[in-house]
């Protein structure tokens, strides 16, 4: 029995030991592929070309989360490139010698309208340096197309397509659910556009919100077949025609009707890379990637420099709500502090707040544009807004000096709702639980969903919502130097896009991060500046390295 155990212990602590060891050299590894995404300076060779490999999800921001895109079978951290840094390195390369033109690969991108926007005018904007831009994929989504048409020469693989089909809004209703369910649902709400309740207390749109779809939806459509039909030189009744009869149904077809100009393989899509920069057909070719290429310097040249002057570029992505909140989300407390922090740092001559979110907690909002409004108050702050800055995400942009939007941008929805569910039937007669209370106070057990709500307390929420309303509209009002019956008249939880936002004054100009970063250098009277990225972003595994790792 002795030896049993000898052998029992030694076993465990030889698995104790290994299972350290492993998580030991696990740390090393990742504190190596960090160093790595860091500090290793990338030297661009000649005749290179930039491959723009948008296979991940477009975000604002590049993430330093080393954990984020970690493939675990390889043991090795993938670079996560945001929109930030997409922009930046497109710029850049316009510029360096050592570049000769871009390969885009859009096989499988991920992103809103209004991000594929910002991209696509930088690659329009790449290519008035003279350079090349080729396209290549095995098969074009709807998005991956209207980038790929900012190209020179868009490639397709000779058994692949291109999907154009048109944009659709569907949406899914519980109402039926629920009342199999014998839940129902309570809605307290101020504007008769704010749709995101419908769900729960119809079995389709409402006209409403149809109305609103339509407003936005098909602008936006015709922004992108318009903006297709200028770069392939096509009409747009021709383009019409196309997409209606899905005449494009192969890649002969795409090519006969003109969408692509070469039917390829990935082999002669290299050689023609090959032959565009004078190498021969059959030569590697030098590649460099948008994770690669962020790390190499700056081209000669370039006027590059280490101004004093700051502009603060200051990310705000996520739903809406108190506390901390991360890189997926906006917390009232750390996007305060962050606004706080650059309103005092006196070396920081203006804020661009990118806004990219779908709204969120009131009051969490109402604390975010105290900051806003301080900082405009000591600097020029101005917002840019990505695919949607609405309700909430609106609230916090709007005391800023100007908002930028991009035409595709989905806004306003200044309205505001609760919504609560009343399971007394179903807990009863479903699972046969029923409820009994004590209360010391009238209102104790209010929102409770074991039954429904009094019209003393539909009254109480109904106040609530219609003085947040009020406070909302007023704040409006405010900062875009309108009347409090003006917002009302355009907001009632509409949703409208950029170019109408502009239209109806709730935005003052078109365009995309880099143009907000213009506005706030020339509304603060600086010509040589440096961005300063915020909220400052903490690697998650920091403080268990801190404690298995001591320095």
């Amino acid at each position: 029995m002795k030896q049993f155990f000898k052998i029992f212990f030694a076993s465990m602590l030889g698995f104790i030991f290994g299972l350290v060891v492993l998580f030991f050299l696990f740390i090393v590894i990742i504190s190596m592929s960090v160093s790595s995404l860091k500090n290793d300076e990338v030297i661009v060779s000649e005749n290179s070309i930039l491959h723009i490999r948008l296979d991940f999800p477009l975000k604002d921001r590049s993430s330093n989360n080393p954990f984020e895109n970690f493939n675990f079978s390889q043991l090795e951290a993938k670079h996560s490139i945001g929109l930030n840094d997409i922009l930046k390195n497109i710029k850049k390369a316009s510029k360096d010698d050592k570049i000769k033109g871009i390969y885009l690969d859009v096989t499988s991108l991920q992103g809103g309208i209004a991000s594929i926007d910002e991209i696509r005018n930088a690659l329009l904007q790449f290519r008035k340096s003279g350079k090349f831009i080729y396209a290549f994929a095995d098969y074009y989504t709807q998005g991956g197309y209207y980038l790929a048409s900012a190209s020179d020469k868009i490639y397709l693989n000779p058994e692949g397509s291109v999907g154009l089909t048109g944009l659709a809004a569907q949406l899914m209703f519980f109402k039926g659910t629920l009342e199999k369910l014998e839940v129902e649902p309570q809605v307290i709400r101020h504007g008769k556009f704010k749709s995101a309740i419908e769900p729960f207390i119809l079995d389709k749109m409402s006209d409403e919100n149809r109305a609103q779809i339509r407003a936005f939806v098909d602008p936006m459509w015709e922004h992108l077949s318009s903006s297709i039909c200028l770069q392939r030189k096509m009409s747009t009744e021709d383009f019409k025609i196309i997409v209606d009869s899905m005449k494009a149904r192969t890649a002969a077809d795409a090519k006969e009707l003109k969408l692509v100009d070469e039917l390829a393989y990935f082999d002669e899509f290299t050689a023609a890379l090959n032959k565009k920069i004078g190498k021969k057909t059959d030569e590697k070719i030098k590649l460099v990637s948008l994770g690669r290429y962020k790390k190499s310097p700056e081209p000669k040249g370039s006027g590059a420099t280490f101004p004093k002057d700051k502009i603060a570029v200051i990310f705000a992505s996520g739903s809406i709500s108190n506390g901390e909140g991360d890189d997926e989300s906006i917390g009232s407390d750390k996007l305060s502090e962050a606004i706080r922090s650059a309103r005092k740092d006196e070396k920081i001559k203006a804020i661009v707040l990118r806004v990219n979110s779908p709204g969120g907690d009131a009051l969490a909002s109402e604390e975010i544009w105290r900051e806003v409004l301080l900082a405009k108050k000591a600097k020029p702050v101005i917002v840019s807004m990505g695919d949607v800055a609405a309700s909430g995400g609106y609230y916090i942009s709007c005391a800023a000096d100007k908002i930028v939007v991009q035409e595709n941008t989905l806004t306003g929805s200044i309205g505001v709702f609760g919504l609560l569910f009343n399971a007394e039937k179903m807990l009863k007669n479903k699972l046969g639980i029923t409820t009994d209370v004590y209360k010391t106070n009238p209102f104790t057990d209010m929102g409770s969903i074991a039954r429904p709500l009094t019209p003393s307390e539909q009254l109480i929420l109904q106040q609530e919502v219609d003085r947040i309303y009020d406070v909302f509209t007023r704040r409006v009002a405010e900062g875009r130097k309108l009347t409090q019956p003006q917002v009302d008249s355009i907001g009632q939880g509409r949703v409208w896009a950029g170019a109408k936002a502009i239209e109806i004054g709730l935005a003052d100009t078109l365009g995309g991060l880099e143009t907000a970063i213009d506005i706030a250098a020339a509304k603060a009277g600086i010509k040589e500046y440096r961005i300063t990225q915020l909220p400052e972003q903490k690697i998650r595994f920091k403080r268990c390295s801190r404690i298995f790792l001591p320095k």
